[in-house]
């Protein structure tokens, strides 16, 4: 058979988790496929992240960094992650982001690094490029992987579905051997064809799934596609009720949401009303505005409704030097300016949204998956790191840790692994030639977004979760039937990954009857 592609290791994703697994492999010699649904390949949740990465602060240490882990994290955080983040992390930055790449960090008066203080941070710890410091580290990672001769970066395809021989394998005795992943099926959007990619060794690397929710921070691309696909392979999947919602995200009737950067009210700047008056203090009187988010976002939750108002707002005109808010934070004045805000002189609207999937598939402390020859990095895997609640710009600093990890354990191990037989995996059978209606697709996507906002959002009850069962597994129901006589498109396939993820998390939320953290049920 032909129409399939073989690699030594397919990567799903080239966010800062994929690019650097992609990185230290192909620096080691191995060569690598790595694959983004999106044209562009800087198009990924790193390049939006705003406020900075963890690295080592003035009378920092491990210990007092895992402290900060565990607080935010409600007591939940699997502490091997955070051991290994906190003593690792300054390494991995030392080593991939300022010796091998070069991103273009901001520095202080005195030359060094310039660190800033973060909700939930004992202390500045915090390295930044302003606030565009994951545009400047997925720029620099992209130019390293288009120069790598070992990298094959293929834009513009979608993985439709992991390739497991349990599953797929036109041998039926492999039903019989360990769960396994052998690749991916890759959706080429530009001809429409489904090609099998065979690799020994697959990492996913897809990011989050803040696209399904009504207000997210995320790019549109993040609709949980690899947290879909590894359900279906029978991966092991924890923690998927623990979303959290950024407090800060711009808030305009018709405007692109966009984050409002926590490093924000690190400088200084107060979540108040529209008469100015603060509020925090009242909810948590020791860290007010620096509050761990899941709290912060209550509050304004909870402020909303009592004084029934579409949003608050970030006051930093009164509280951060004119010349400091623009020096630290041009993209937010740039972006905001565009909707009439000035942020220097005017409150700035904000609501929370949904950000950060702290949850995912389960990984051990290389990046393994529960099925053999799979891995997983970044958002869409769940390292037990963030617990509850995700401790800020710890997220940027995972990816970079695990992604290192997962290529040294795939180096170690890949010689041991043949690459399967493409010709027992089938090719991919075309069931029907008619185009789904766009119409279709964005109603049924738009019906998600409000079921997982209203039912499965900031506070959760035990009826709206139900409710939310109920109406999800019936639309299922009905996208799984369009989507096997639909021909195939990115559209389509991300919508059956969005009501299939939608259905993760909310059972997850269901069977999880203590608030904690980031999930919260009255």
């Amino acid at each position: 058979m032909v129409n399939h592609i073989s690699t030594e290791v397919l990567i799903l994703g080239t966010g800062i988790a994929g690019a650097t697994t992609a990185l230290a492999l192909a620096d080691a010699g191995i060569p690598v496929t790595v694959v983004t649904r999106a044209n562009r390949p800087e198009d990924t949740n790193t390049y939006w992240a705003q406020g900075g990465i963890i690295y080592e602060g003035d009378d920092d240490s491990p210990a007092l960094l895992a402290e900060d882990i565990v607080r935010a994290g409600a007591g939940h955080s699997n502490p091997e992650a955070v051991r290994i983040l906190a003593e690792e992390g300054p390494v991995a930055v030392r080593e991939v982001l300022l010796a091998r790449v070069d991103v273009p960090f901001d520095l202080a008066g005195d030359g060094d690094l310039s660190l800033a203080l973060e909700g939930g941070h004992s202390l500045p710890r915090i390295i930044h490029a302003a606030d565009a410091t994951g545009k400047a580290i997925e720029i620099g990672l992209i130019q390293a992987m288009d120069a790598h001769p070992n990298i094959t970066l293929l834009t513009g395809h979608t993985a439709v579905d992991l390739l497991t021989p349990s599953h797929h394998s036109m041998d039926r005795l492999s039903v019989y051997q360990p769960r396994s992943c052998v690749g991916a099926y890759l959706l080429d959007q530009a001809s429409g064809e489904v090609r099998r990619c065979i690799a020994r060794m697959t990492v996913l690397a897809t990011g989050g799934l803040g696209q399904i929710f009504l207000r997210s921070t995320n790019p549109v691309g993040s609709r949980g596609d690899g947290l879909a696909m590894a359900e279906r392979a029978e991966a092991r999947i924890i923690n998927a009720e623990f979303v959290q919602f950024h407090p800060t995200a711009f808030f305009r009737q018709g405007a692109v949401r966009f984050l409002v950067s926590e490093a924000v009210r690190g400088a200084g700047a107060r979540l108040v009303h529209a008469d100015g008056e603060p509020f925090m203090q009242n909810h948590d009187p020791q860290w007010k505005d620096l509050a761990p988010r899941d709290v912060v976002a209550r509050s304004i939750h909870r402020e909303m409704l009592a004084r029934d108002v579409n949003n608050v707002y970030l006051d930093l005109r009164s509280y951060v030097p004119r010349d400091e808010i623009l020096r630290h934070f041009p993209t937010i004045y740039e972006q905001a300016l565009e909707y009439g805000v000035d942020i220097t002189e005017d409150l700035v609207p904000v609501v929370p949204a949904a950000h950060y999937a702290c949850g995912g598939v389960w990984v051990d402390e290389w990046g393994q998956t529960t099925l053999k020859n799979l891995y997983a990095v970044g958002e869409v895997a769940c390292t037990g790191l963030h617990g509850a609640n995700r401790l800020a710009s710890t997220s940027l600093l995972e990816g970079l840790v695990w992604g290192r990890r997962a290529a040294q354990h795939i180096q170690s191990h890949l010689s041991a692994q043949t690459l399967y037989d493409a010709d027992l995996i089938p090719t991919w059978a075309v069931t029907g030639d008619a185009v789904a209606d766009p119409a279709l697709l964005t109603q049924d996507m738009s019906v998600i977004k409000h079921i997982m906002w209203n039912y499965v959002g900031l506070v959760r009850t035990g009826p709206r979760l139900a409710r939310a069962l109920r109406d999800l597994h019936s639309l299922e129901s009905e996208i799984e039937s369009f989507y096997r006589t639909r021909r195939l498109t990115d559209d389509l396939i991300g919508l059956r990954n969005a009501v299939r993820t939608a259905i993760i998390v909310t059972n997850a939320a269901w069977r999880n009857k203590v608030s904690m953290g980031c999930h919260y049920r009255e």
